[in-house]
């Protein structure tokens, strides 16, 4: 383990990432889990209508306020990580996370007991964003703070491969689903992904459990006076990083929202078939598992600025091409349209956990990097899918919206990213 004198434990740090890294599948596959299923069933199942648009705009909604959520998680769990633990913080997330989407899978639809399904359905993707909120910015900062100070991206890296993975996960589990008669899938098909996440959990909590608290943690709480200051007030008092944090954050959650959620809605519009899109997403989560470990490591090389504005430039330049490829109607080339995207979001994504735990000081890193990542993912992808799908009702099909999201948010991350110092190899026991 990390102690003042810089000596590592490499074995509690492989401990540490791996716990990290399955807390973040966990988090994931649920949370993607209902971005995928809000685009397929729930609009039909939990907001009928007349209009197919409509509902599946509804549908969406729900999506946002699991995002809107996901602050209230990170200031909750941040504050308590940074008061008591990062350990207890990230186990109790954990649960919250797979007992949400349990629920979800036995939860009756409009016709059974209707407008009660639709809150209750809002109340759990709004559990869903809490946990997430706590998860994120706790085990980010769990393997930087165990790591030493030369290989933060490489094994936080590992930590954000469960982000892809647990989209793997997820899309493969859609994928094995949908391949039922629609009726079947409709019916029942849809919740045994959502009740197979219990499995996971429990796999989960096994691991996370037998990790140690992290040392820097118990050095700065060991030195902290009794009456310190409340981390959120310590964190508003400067609240330039966690702005900037937020900021660098929004481009690469706009274009997660656009190419993980939205496309599923946007490419059946256009006539593909479900399971070409389903297949498609496959292929999408494994280039976020082999890119973002790569462009991760890649940060403590280069450094996590260089890093994140290659892919912001990558993005802005592919935004129209893009929705070029796949207005082209052809698997193949909506396959390079989302794959290539994909390693644009990976290059600006990859960067974010060093660098924004790298902004803060140790007593308040839970929560300025809670509250700043989970903002990012609130105005990056909270609405985007929303907004997104009534663009492309509103202008009959039109895809210019939907390029110049990407080229507003990534423009926003890439001025935040000028005004941030290199982060890399600073020292996390000096504030």
């Amino acid at each position: 383990m990390v102690v003042a004198t810089g000596v590592v434990d490499r074995r509690q740090v492989r401990k540490v990432a791996l716990s990290g890294l399955l807390g973040t599948v966990i988090e994931y596959y649920d949370f993607l889990l209902y971005s995928t299923m809000a685009a397929l069933v729930f609009g039909t199942l939990y907001f009928p209508g007349s209009n197919p648009a409509v509902s599946t705009i509804a549908a969406f909604g729900t999506l946002a306020a699991g995002y809107v959520a996901r602050p209230l998680g990170g200031l909750l769990f941040g504050h308590f990580g940074d008061r008591i633990g990062r350990k207890s913080a990230l186990v109790t997330s954990m649960v919250l996370m797979g007992v949400a989407s349990v629920l979800i899978g036995v939860l009756p639809t409009y016709s059974s007991i209707g407008l009660t399904a639709p809150v209750l359905l809002v109340l759990l993707r709004c559990v869903q964003g809490i946990a997430v909120g706590g998860e994120y910015g706790g085990a980010a900062l769990m393997v930087i703070e165990h790591a030493e100070a030369g290989r933060r991206g490489t094994w936080a890296g590992i930590m954000q491969a469960g982000s892809p993975l647990g989209s793997l996960l997820s899309n493969g589990a859609v994928a094995l689903v949908t391949l039922l008669p629609h009726e079947d899938f409709v019916s029942w098909g849809w919740r045994v992904p959502f009740l197979a996440s219990a499995v996971l959990l429990l796999i989960g909590l096994y691991v996370r459990l037998s990790v140690v608290e992290s040392p820097l943690f118990r050095e700065a709480l060991a030195k902290a006076g009794e009456r310190e200051q409340v981390p959120l007030l310590r964190v508003l008092r400067r609240p330039k990083a966690v702005l900037l944090a937020c900021a660098a954050g929004i481009g690469p959650f706009a274009m997660t929202a656009l190419i993980g959620s939205h496309s599923v809605a946007y490419a059946k519009g256009l006539g593909y078939a479900l399971p070409d899109i389903m297949r498609a997403h496959l292929l999408i989560s494994l280039t976020g598992l082999i890119g973002i470990p790569l462009f991760s490591a890649l940060s403590d090389r280069i450094g996590r600025r260089r890093v994140l504005l290659i892919g912001a430039a990558g993005a802005v330049l592919f935004a129209f091409p893009m929705y070029a490829l796949l207005g082209m109607r052809t698997v193949p080339a909506m396959i390079a349209a989302l794959v290539i995207a994909q390693v644009f979001q990976n290059l600006m994504y990859a960067p974010l956990a060093p660098m924004l735990s790298e902004m803060f000081g140790t007593r308040v890193r839970y929560t300025g990097v809670s509250l700043g990542y989970q903002m990012a993912s609130l105005l990056g992808a909270g609405f985007t899918p929303m907004i997104a799908a009534a663009l492309v009702a509103g202008t009959g099909g039109s895809s210019l919206p939907l390029s110049g999201i990407i080229v507003a948010a990534v423009g926003v991350s890439i001025g935040a990213v000028l005004l941030i110092s290199e982060t890399r190899g600073r020292d996390l026991g000096e504030s």
